[in-house]
Parts: C-alpha cells; sequence; structure tokens
C-alpha cells in the first residue's frame, strides 16, 4: 500500500493536456478557460454617475445653481457644463467633463429651475472611466467559469472563448451479481448504483460520462469492456471481481496493457485502488463497494478530471472544527462521513457515528467528508479538521 498523497501526485500525473474548443459564452458556464479572454472595451466607458442626482462642481456646491439639462443612462447631456450650473443626472449617465461632483437628490432642494444642496455627501458619487476594467485587460485560464465570469466576460465584450473540450469518461460496473435500476434481482443479486453514482461525479467535476454495458466475471467479458472504452480520456472500473478486490481487473488491464502506476492505497475507506495508462487512456479501478467507490471518485477521480480540464488548484479542501471529541485513528487515512452543523453561528463538522462503508444511505446524507491522518491523535471538540465538502 502506498500513502494517499504519493497516490494522488501519482493519478494527476496521468492526466494528459487539455483539448481545447471554442464555445459561445451561453455554453460557457461551468467550462475551464484556457486561453486568456481579452477585453474589447473599457468599462465604464465615460465617468458615469453613481446615483440619481445632480451633476455640479465641487467647488460651486455652496451655491445656488440653475439646472440648465439632463443626462440619463443612453442619452447623455451634449452640452458644455459652465461654472456655476448643474445638471440633472441619473444611475449610469455620462458626467460631463468638468462636472467632478455628484449630488444625491434627497440633499438637494429644489425651487423651479435651480437648486440648493443642503447637506453635501461625503463622496464624489462619480465611477471613472475604465475602474471596472479597461480595453486589453485579461482573465487568466485555468479557472472553472462561474456565472459572474459569464457576466464579466459579456460586458467585456467577448463573444466566445476558449475552454477545455470535457475529458471523455467511460465508466464500467462489474460483476456478475449487478442487474441494471428497474430490474428485478435474482437470487445473490443486486442492483447497479456504483455507476450511475460515479457518472453523476463525473459531472460535477466537468467530465462527460458514458456508462458502459456491465461486465461479467469472466475475462472475455472485461476485455470486450476495455475495448470499448479505447478512445475515451479515461476508464473507470468498478468492482467486477468476485474472487476480491479487483483481482481479475488487475489481470484483464495486465494483458490489454496497462501500464499500472500503483495498486492499493493505505485508506480507509477504499483500499483497493488501482491506477495506470492503456495507451493513450488514463484507468482509474475504483473499489466495489459503494461508499469506497464514491469516497475515491471524490479524492482520486475528480481530481484527476479537474487536471485533464487545465485546472491546476484541484485540492478541494478547508478547515472546520470539531463538533464532537474523536478517538485516535488507525494505521490508514480515513475519510469520514460528516454534516455540517451550525451552533451559536458557527459552523462545524461532526461524523456520523455510523461509518459502515456498505450504506449509502449515510453517505447521501453527509455533507463533506472529514479527513483524519493516519494514527491521528485524539482529536477535542472546537480543534480545527480537513474537511472536504461534498458536490464542491
Amino acid at each position: 500500500m502506498i500513502p494517499v498523497d504519493e497516490a494522488l501526485a501519482k493519478v494527476l500525473a496521468l492526466a494528459r493536456g487539455p483539448r481545447h474548443e471554442v464555445v459561445g459564452l451561453a455554453d460557457a458556464f461551468g467550462r475551464v478557460l484556457t486561453k486568456p479572454a481579452t477585453a474589447r472595451l473599457t468599462q465604464p466607458p465615460f465617468d458615469a454617475s453613481a446615483m440619481d442626482g445632480y451633476a455640479m462642481r465641487l467647488a460651486d456646491i455652496q451655491s445656488k445653481l440653475p439646472v440648465v439639462g439632463t443626462s440619463a443612462a443612453g442619452h447623455p447631456w451634449q452640452g458644455k457644463p459652465a461654472p456655476g450650473t448643474a445638471i440633472r443626472i441619473f444611475t449610469g449617465a455620462p458626467v460631463p467633463e468638468g462636472f467632478d461632483h455628484v449630488e444625491l437628490q434627497e440633499n438637494a432642494e429644489r425651487a423651479g429651475d435651480d437648486i440648493r444642496v443642503i447637506q453635501a455627501s461625503r463622496g464624489r458619487n462619480i465611477r471613472k472611466r475604465g475602474n471596472d476594467f479597461a480595453e486589453g485587460d485579461q482573465l487568466q485560464p485555468g479557472r472553472r467559469l462561474s456565472a459572474a465570469d459569464i457576466g464579466l466576460l459579456a460586458a467585456m465584450n467577448v463573444a466566445q472563448v476558449t475552454v477545455a473540450a470535457r475529458p471523455r469518461v467511460a465508466i464500467l460496473a462489474g460483476g456478475d451479481e449487478l442487474v441494471r435500476p428497474g430490474e428485478d434481482p435474482g437470487p445473490g443479486q443486486i442492483v447497479s448504483s456504483n455507476d450511475l453514482a460515479i457518472a453523476a461525479q463525473v459531472r460535477d467535476a466537468g467530465g462527460e460520462p458514458t456508462i458502459l454495458p456491465i461486465a461479467r466475471d469472466t475475462e472475455e467479458s472485461l476485455r470486450q469492456a476495455f475495448d470499448a472504452a479505447r478512445g475515451a480520456d479515461l476508464l473507470v472500473t468498478i468492482g467486477g471481481a468476485s474472487v476480491g478486490d479487483h483481482d481479475l481487473i488487475a489481470k484483464v488491464a495486465e494483458k490489454v496493457g496497462v501500464d499500472r502506476a500503483f495498486y492499493k492505497v493505505a485508506m480507509r475507506p477504499g483500499k483497493p485502488l488501482m491506477a495506470g495508462m492503456m495507451a493513450d487512456t488514463a484507468m482509474l479501478g475504483l473499489p466495489g463497494n459503494p461508499v469506497s467507490a464514491m469516497v475515491c471518485g471524490m479524492i482520486f477521480m475528480q481530481a484527476l478530471i479537474r487536471r485533464m480540464s487545465g485546472m491546476t488548484d484541484t485540492d478541494r479542501s478547508e478547515m472546520l472544527p470539531l463538533a464532537v471529541d474523536l478517538l485516535p485513528e488507525g494505521p490508514r487515512q480515513h475519510y469520514l462521513r460528516a454534516a455540517i452543523t451550525r451552533r451559536n453561528g458557527q459552523v462545524l463538522v461532526r461524523p456520523f457515528e455510523d461509518q459502515d462503508s456498505a450504506r449509502l444511505s449515510i453517505m447521501s446524507q453527509a455533507d463533506a467528508l472529514l479527513v483524519r491522518p493516519a494514527n491521528d491523535p485524539a482529536r477535542a471538540a472546537g480543534e480545527p479538521v480537513t474537511v472536504i465538502r461534498i458536490g464542491r
């Protein structure tokens, strides 16, 4: 067995550089930017009013000022501001050159065409030209585009961006005992849930999953499945060996030319993990235990998919204080299913008492994995611990 950090480094080393594609902004959400996006204009393109009110010279603020025009968004005032005058102005409207202050409308008293400032604002209430971004500014690659990023790119007048093509992930569940959801299991059979759960994790990480037909516990069935996965960026196998712990998967993988990077990791749940390369296709062999498969999917598979997408930062961990005391940990790194709770306004993490790695119902309730290093000493409530939120 090898430590988790060493195994993760070997898994990430399987990633090849991302394939690039150009997409419109409407299809760019959640995609990883792989080339810089450059602003084609300056925002705001002029000094703009931040408030509804009156534009004037700050030097004239104590004077009675005639209102000589109006500036509204999309309808700028075309006159030339003279000393001792003001114009009515609305939020987002251009401030004429020469005026350096906008007073809030509620701070001014108007009588006919004249105004007098009765209480001056502390600020100038003007958004200077280019204070958001300037033409030529860039959004740098390596980020998964958020809704705010899409809005920014649109404001930059960028219609298309270059992003990583979604990594193609073939998912193979194996075992004579498996049937598809909706079918009636026969004696000794169970419904296949792992491949669907792993496919959801693939989508969550930005990949494009394809679920292969269930492989049976024969070398020929597994060989056919491996052949069907060629051309994918990543093949993920789940279980598939009645004799235990990927023995048959490992045997067939070797015969079809998989160059194995490691086999078995010092973690729980999830010790029987395998990784390697099959020609140009990376391969991960996940445990058949449902929770073990999902935990390994989060720690290894999702990190690999993000790296394949061009993301350099694949670490999703954070520190949160414990809600309860914990006993000392054993010799393997432990990933405990946990709930994120609040107490007196403080965010805390509480592991479930039942950590049975076959119970998907507990996994479904979990908000996070609480990470305990091998041989971690006892921990007291309130101590910070490493947490990986589920679904992030």
